[in-house]
């Protein structure tokens, strides 16, 4: 099936702009180029704007635990199966600069894509996780999460961005398994 719709979750709110759980939201800005993209309200549930290629984008405007109504509402109205998706966020046990596409399974402990998940009734729901770990040992996961990178940690970050990018891509051409092939490779993703 053709990928129509990329979600990036995060949290809305400037409070929440550079942290760590907006990785998803930092990507889908990305994928939206330079030019000044004209966003519109869905619902009150979400930002969203359509490339020229077709591609939907899209940020909730809930917060993370809910991104699950934007999801399930703009996917009901467009009619867009979970197939044709592809949900992008923060991964506290990938590090830095790693990124891994599944087609499917468990949350992982992720409540933005636990929301989805539950919202949606399946796990069958294409995704990328962008590391942003390892959390410091005695820091909450909560707090680690909402905190904001360090200098030294955005060039890491871009670059992983960077390959995010290029595994969506790949998504769109060829599909989840030949951008799992491709991406996830690495004795920490065996």
């Amino acid at each position: 099936m053709a990928l129509r719709l990329v979600v990036g979750l995060g949290n809305p709110g400037p409070e929440y702009e550079r942290t760590r759980h907006n990785v998803g939201f930092r990507l889908v800005d990305r994928l939206v180029g330079e030019a000044d993209p004209f966003w519109k309200d869905f619902q009150g549930l979400g930002a969203v704007v359509k490339r020229a290629d077709g591609l939907w984008l899209a940020k909730p405007t809930t917060f993370m635990n809910d991104s699950g109504n934007f999801v399930r509402a703009f996917s009901d109205y467009h009619k867009i199966s979970p197939a044709e998706m592809l949900l992008v966020f923060d991964e506290i046990a990938l590090p830095l600069g790693r990124i891994r596409v599944r087609r499917r399974g468990s949350a992982g402990g992720q409540k933005g894509m636990l929301s989805v998940i539950k919202r949606m009734g399946t796990d069958e729901i294409p995704r990328l996780r962008v590391g942003i770990g390892p959390q410091p040992e005695r820091m909450d996961s909560a707090d680690f999460v909402l905190s904001r990178f360090k200098a030294g940690e955005e060039k890491d970050l871009d670059a992983a961005l960077g390959l995010a990018e290029d595994a969506v891509r790949a998504v769109a051409e060829g599909g989840v398994d030949l951008a799992m092939n491709r991406f996830n490779a690495g004795p920490a993703d065996a």
